[in-house]
């Protein structure tokens, strides 16, 4: 029977439910732990410092090469990592964390709590990537070195899924960074070190038998540049390589009824959307911007895209998540868009959409949403350049609408605060408004879950109706692997861990 690995499976397309079963190891199959694990990956990652990367490529890589204070486990709780247990103190402004005693950085040193300061120091110092992140914190000390106080300027709910969510906050080494070696070749904690860097081919990692989690059970992990899927699925199959996620959405029917590999889906935390100018007529107008939003068929791009893979959704928040809520306010209604053109005394004229080349599905989206508004005299002009002028573009507002996602979600600030609050980062579209503003200022600071949840609905809901974005899937997260591959799990969150994988003999 075909193998498929679905891990949280809710909110998948039925179709994906009803091929689906459980993967598990061959009873008899024995480790081998002299093996290298080859995964194939899409690209090469830029540099291998965890704090300063933005690249996915990267992440993939050093998912295992790093740790975090805390990390995500599989349904995205926090739970100990490199702080074994933490206390917040009752004013909820000091959260005081316990270290592991005996964990060692890849080159034989100690790791303390001075580790963890110098780390948090130099993001927020040097206004690194995730800066953000760490914007409520007031202070950090190391009282002893096996212990970190962090103080907040506010109740801070999201502080654990702020320093854990993924490895841009890991804990990194001074004389590593001091050496400048730590772009390309970094030291962890983490259970794998990166021993071999040929740019334009491969990253090689060697299991750290010194792990605080326990050795890794392969000896070597190998990843691969191959950007082209037929190369990566060709190359699975041939036995060059054991997993890919480099897989198309199309090939996923195919796959399913593939005995010789395993598939993996989950539905991911991530969400893809679009946004319009609002610094620009006619897009500052409400109603033209909620026309926009009937005029387009959601049900057609997430078919394109995803070959129905994707699950639709109005808002940024996933069904999987418990912090999801039901919200729908658009349906594809070409007569209800015309009437708010009139009402907004909009008649048509040209659209400037940004997509990029590197993100093919925003190429796909952008043509089916063409044929979209046309019928409301909107002739739409499709840009797609490489990613970095795509963000360079974004950033200097050279667009009237751009199409994107965000990945790596966990925290309902991650999803809102950032985008859409008038003073986020990341509010590219310049959406405004002094109500969401007040609710997602209140959310940060809300320590009761329940009341934290609803202030977001209220948010989520007012940015769907403005059309702040234009929401309109969460993808899968879709990799194919060896049978011979073992204990590997594909998450929501795209972290690919490799510490308890093993290969059979």
């Amino acid at each position: 029977m075909k193998r498929t690995a679905i891990a949280g499976i809710a909110g998948l397309a039925a179709a994906l439910l009803l091929s689906g079963c459980g993967a598990s190891g061959t009873p008899s199959a024995q480790a081998d732990p002299n093996a290298t694990l080859v995964a194939a990956i899409g690209g090469e990652p830029d540099k291998l410092d965890p704090q300063s990367t933005t690249s996915y490529f990267a992440f993939e890589v050093l998912e295992n090469v790093f740790d975090t204070l805390v990390e995500p486990d599989q349904n995205l709780d926090m739970q100990p990592a490199l702080a074994e247990s933490w206390t917040v103190s009752d004013d909820q402004l000091t959260w005081t964390f316990t270290l592991r005693q005996g964990v060692k950085f890849q080159d034989g040193s100690d790791f303390t709590s001075a580790d963890v300061v110098y780390s948090y120091r130099r993001i927020i110092d040097e206004k690194l990537a995730n800066a953000w992140r760490l914007s409520a914190i007031t202070d950090i000390s190391a009282p002893d070195a096996s212990t970190v106080v962090i103080t907040v300027g506010q109740p801070t709910p999201n502080l654990l899924s702020s320093l854990g969510g993924f490895k841009g906050m890991a804990i990194v080494s001074k004389a590593n960074v001091d050496s400048k070696k730590i772009n390309t070749a970094p030291v962890g904690t983490g259970p794998f070190s990166v021993a071999e860097y040929v740019s334009g081919d491969h990253i090689t990692l060697d299991a750290n038998p010194s792990y605080w989690g326990g050795a890794p059970k392969v000896a070597k992990v190998e990843f691969r540049f191959i950007s082209e899927s037929a190369t990566a699925l060709a190359a699975l199959r041939s036995g060059d390589v054991q997993w890919t996620d480099v897989v198309p959405t199309q090939q996923v029917s195919t796959l399913q009824s593939d005995s010789s590999v395993t598939l993996g889906l989950a539905p991911s935390n991530d969400y893809w959307y679009l946004a319009l100018n609002e610094a620009r007529k006619p897009w500052s107008d409400v109603r033209v911007r909620q026309a926009i939003a009937y005029a387009i068929d959601r049900d057609a791009i997430v078919q394109a895209v995803s070959y129905g893979t994707a699950v639709k959704n109005q808002l940024a928040i996933p069904k999987t998540s418990k912090w999801y809520t039901e919200y729908a306010p658009f349906s594809t209604d070409l007569e209800k868009a015309k009437a708010l053109m009139a009402e907004a005394g909009y008649t048509g004229g040209k659209l400037d959409l940004l997509a990029t080349k590197d993100y093919p599905q925003t190429v796909t989206a952008a043509e089916i949403i063409a044929a979209n508004l046309k019928p409301l005299g909107i002739e739409v002009s499709i840009r797609k350049p490489d990613f970095s002028t795509w963000l360079d573009d974004e950033g200097k507002g050279n667009f009237d609408m751009f199409m994107l996602g965000w990945l790596g979600n966990i925290d309902p600030d991650d999803f809102y605060y950032a985008q859409h609050h008038s003073k986020g980062v990341n509010n590219f579209q310049k959406f405004s408004n002094a109500e969401v503003d007040t609710l997602l200022d209140a959310g940060r600071v809300e320590t009761d879950p329940a009341k934290r949840k609803d202030l977001y609905a209220q948010a989520a809901k007012i940015i769907a109706d403005e059309v702040s974005y234009a929401y309109l899937y969460n993808p899968a997260v879709i990799q194919v692997w060896s049978p011979s591959l073992q204990d590997y799990t594909t998450r929501s969150d795209r972290a690919i861990r490799f510490r308890t994988a093993y290969l059979t003999k």
